[in-house]
């Protein structure tokens, strides 16, 4: 059996039954800035090593576990992290297993996004507090339970959108807020990211160090293939939510963030498709969604594209602000009547404790003050749902022509000129227009209240999923 640690392993696997739910020395307390913190970190591959790195480097932290089901990869970190902290961390690939310790303080979670909310549900309910990566969660009323859940258990979530700490963007936010720069008309996020063909990949048995079960985890129970361990699960609509919800809900939150007041659109519709290769992946790599927030708001339009592409306004992965007085792309300032950049108005921003994510969710943890998070959980649950509700859009669309789409398109400028840019990009990466079939999303009607979609119920359905015992998210919080 491979070696774990240099010290105790201890076993993998538990047997489906009641999950033991135990506090931690932290519930209801504040602590002292000299306590320390023990930390386990689920999910080690990309961007846990990030959070490896950010909490080797927090004073008065302990990796206490490292929990992944594929054991190949503990070897990379173990022996950096008992080098450094003078203690090995245990490895489980079972999270349950470091959840039932009743003095480990914080789950990490950099897992793939079908299990982002579960895992935080189960911990917030064991007494623990939680990062959890971007998206929040893998639908819509998941990611309101585990707010929920936070609320209840009084936990700490703070939310993987790193970009809430930058001072930049907060003063970007009080640009808008001042009207120095006129309205906001339209809020655009861009993910322009190069995403090559992933083939085709068949059924095969897992690696022995695999334990595919709890990486399936509340996924429909099917067969192991080389496309899904351990990255290109994003484009599979049971595991993953295509780029807008990977790399993209870092830029639809800064987007969203930019909007004052807003929370939830009143109404979304989204095209797209997967172009320029075939392969197996599921979700679209060429994507428009567009987000009304009422009247007198600012439209939000989100574009993906995984072709090869230019930027728009020197942005590729961005944001993107349309004023009255002209555009702000990334934070620079080019007004409507001259070509040069111009710098942004100075106004007052809000004082920040920190401008590092995880040095914040720290702090928190210590005071207990959830609204000192920079990204809790619930502006983590808006933006993921945005993502969300684009892809309900996409995926109970119907496939028109380009042309036939243009002639039924109405008046609306915004995604006219967007329509007009994606297809220029389409037709510089070779694809003739005239072969292709657009997915044409449906367009939903939003109920922020209620956080569902009148008047259709099939999309509803599409707000929540059906979860593979035991790893059930349950539909209310009890």
């Amino acid at each position: 059996m491979f070696q774990f640690t240099r010290r105790q392993f201890l076993s993998s696997s538990l047997a489906a039954g009641a999950f033991v739910v135990s506090g931690t020395k932290s519930s209801g307390t504040v602590l002292g800035a000299n306590e320390r913190l023990r930390v386990g970190i689920a999910g080690l591959n990309g961007r846990g090593g990030s959070h490896v790195n950010a909490f080797l480097a927090s004073p008065g932290v302990e990796i206490a576990y490292l929990i992944d089901p594929d054991t190949r990869v503990f070897a990379r970190h173990l022996s950096r992290i008992e080098k450094q902290q003078g203690r090995a961390p245990i490895c489980v690939q079972d999270v349950r297993k470091a959840l039932d310790d009743k003095n480990l303080d914080i789950l990490s979670i950099a897992t793939p996004n079908h299990w982002h909310s579960l895992m935080a549900i189960w911990a917030c309910q064991a007494g623990k507090d939680v990062y959890v990566e971007k998206p929040l969660s893998h639908n819509v009323k998941e990611g309101r339970i585990l707010v929920e859940t936070a609320r209840k258990y009084q936990r700490i979530v703070q939310h993987g959108t790193q970009n809430r700490a930058s001072r930049a963007w907060a003063h970007l936010r009080a640009v808008v807020e001042s009207g120095k720069l006129g309205r906001l008309l339209i809020s655009r996020g861009l993910c322009y990211k190069l995403r090559p063909s992933i083939g085709f990949k068949q059924p095969s048995p897992a690696p022995k160090e695999l334990d595919f079960n709890l990486w399936l985890g509340p996924a429909p129970e099917q067969p192991h293939h080389a496309n899904l361990v351990h990255y290109n699960w994003h484009w599979f609509w049971d595991f993953g939510n295509g780029d807008i919800g990977n790399q993209g809900v870092h830029q639809m939150d800064i987007a969203r963030w930019m909007i004052p007041g807003a929370t939830l659109p009143i109404a979304v519709f989204s095209l797209g498709g997967r172009f320029g290769y075939k392969d197996q992946g599921q979700t679209p790599n060429t994507q428009i969604a567009v987000f009304d927030f009422g009247p007198n708001q600012p439209l939000l339009i989100f574009e993906v594209r995984g072709l090869p592409t230019r930027p728009f306004h020197g942005q590729t992965v961005g944001n993107i602000l349309h004023f009255e007085a002209g555009i702000v792309a990334g934070t620079k300032f080019y007004p409507a009547d001259s070509n040069k950049e111009a710098p942004l108005p100075a106004v007052p921003v809000p004082p920040r404790d920190s401008h590092d994510i995880f040095a914040n969710f720290l702090a928190c943890v210590r005071s207990r003050k959830v609204q000192d998070l920079h990204a809790d959980a619930l502006e983590g649950h808006y933006s993921s749902a945005l993502c969300h509700f684009a892809n309900i859009s996409y995926r109970l669309g119907h496939d028109m022509s380009p042309e036939m789409f243009r002639a039924q398109l109405r008046d609306d400028p915004a995604l006219q000129e967007t329509l007009d840019r994606m297809e220029e990009h389409l037709k510089q990466n070779k694809i003739v227009l005239s072969d292709l079939c657009y997915r044409i999303g449906r367009r939903l009607k939003i109920d922020p209240n209620t956080e569902t979609i009148v008047g259709d119920a099939e999309a509803n359905q599409l707000l929540f999923r059906q979860y593979r015992p035991p790893f059930v998210v349950p539909d209310r919080v009890t």
